[in-house]
């Protein structure tokens, strides 16, 4: 399960409100890089993958690929919108490490 805070939903919706082209869902992806050898990525989605997970969170729809699933299990997103910083914030229960800057982590 990915869990949502109030502010990451409102952001979401905003962004997908904003969006010029529909959104089938916001896909939240893992990659290799950053310091610490994973990171986040999030994008707004066309079309879900044939393979993509398919998570429904506050009305919002999710899509996660298989090799990503396991690492956001137990996730909480949040939008951080101070004046040091404003963006998304992941909290990851999976993560045995994380780099200061807080956008990659290790497994």
């Amino acid at each position: 399960m990915i869990h949502l805070t109030p502010n990451a939903v409102k952001a979401i919706q905003r962004f997908i409100r904003g969006s010029e082209t529909p959104v089938a869902g916001l896909r939240l992806m893992i990659s290799g890089g950053g310091c610490s050898g994973f990171q986040y990525g999030m994008r707004l989605e066309a079309e879900k993958a044939e393979d993509d997970w398919e998570i429904e969170v506050d009305g919002i729809k999710l899509l996660v690929d298989p090799f990503s699933h396991p690492m956001l299990d137990n996730v909480t997103i949040d939008f951080i919108d101070s004046l040091t910083h404003t963006g998304f914030k992941f909290d990851n229960p999976n993560a045995s490490a994380q780099c200061s800057c807080g956008s990659s982590f290790s497994v």
